[in-house]
C-alpha cells in the first residue's frame, strides 16, 4: 500500500478543488480519531477517508459511477481491499459491513455537518464551536441538509453514541484547523 505522501499525491493528481481537498483531509482526520477510539489501524482508516471522494472532479455529479470509479482506480494502484470495499460502501454500492466502512459512511456527511455549524459561528473557526453547537445542528432538519442525519447515526453500530461521535470528529478536525482553512 502506497504511504500518506503517495496517497496525497495521487490525490490531488485527481482532485483540483481546493474545497473538496478540505473535506477529504477532514474525514481522513475525522476516520483516524475513530480508529484511535476503537483501538483500530489509524493509518489504514485515515488512508480511507483521505481518499475516500478520488473520483468525485470526474463523477461526483453521477452517483451511478460516483465510487465505483474511484474505488477501481484505488484498486488497481494496489491500495488494500479493506479501503476499496470502504470507498463502494461511503457511496452506497455495498452496504456498510464492517466498521471501516460503517465509520466513513458515517463521517462523510458528520465532516459536512461540522464544517457548515463552523461557517455560521461568528467566528467562523472550529475552535469557537463544540460538541453542543453541532448537536443543535444535527437537529435543525434544514440545516445542511445534505449532511444526511440518518447515515451519521450509523455511528450507533460502532458502539458510539452520536455525542461521543461528534466530540470525536470535531476534536479531530481542530487538530488540522489551519489546514482547513477553519
Amino acid at each position: 500500500m502506497k504511504n500518506r505522501e503517495e496517497s496525497l499525491k495521487i490525490l490531488k493528481e485527481k482532485v483540483k478543488t481546493k474545497n473538496l481537498i478540505k473535506h477529504m483531509l477532514a474525514v481522513e482526520a475525522i476516520m483516524k480519531g475513530i480508529a484511535k477510539r476503537l483501538d483500530e489501524d489509524e493509518y489504514l482508516w485515515g488512508i480511507a477517508g483521505l481518499l475516500h471522494d478520488i473520483d468525485i472532479d470526474e463523477y461526483g455529479k453521477e452517483p451511478t459511477m460516483h465510487g465505483k470509479v474511484g474505488a477501481e482506480w484505488l484498486k488497481q494502484i494496489g491500495y488494500d481491499d479493506k479501503i476499496v470495499n470502504a470507498v463502494l460502501a461511503h457511496a452506497g454500492h455495498k452496504t456498510p459491513e464492517n466498521s471501516l466502512e460503517i465509520a466513513l459512511f458515517a463521517s462523510d456527511p458528520l465532516s459536512g455537518l461540522i464544517i457548515s455549524s463552523a461557517l455560521i459561528h461568528p467566528e467562523k473557526r472550529l475552535n469557537a464551536i463544540d460538541t453542543n453547537f453541532v448537536l443543535n445542528r444535527f437537529c435543525e432538519k434544514r440545516f445542511a441538509a445534505g449532511a444526511r442525519r440518518e447515515d451519521i447515526k450509523r455511528c450507533e453500530d460502532l458502539g458510539l453514541s452520536l455525542e461521543e461521535f461528534i466530540t470525536i470528529a470535531l476534536n479531530s478536525m481542530k487538530e488540522i484547523s489551519g489546514e482547513l482553512g477553519l
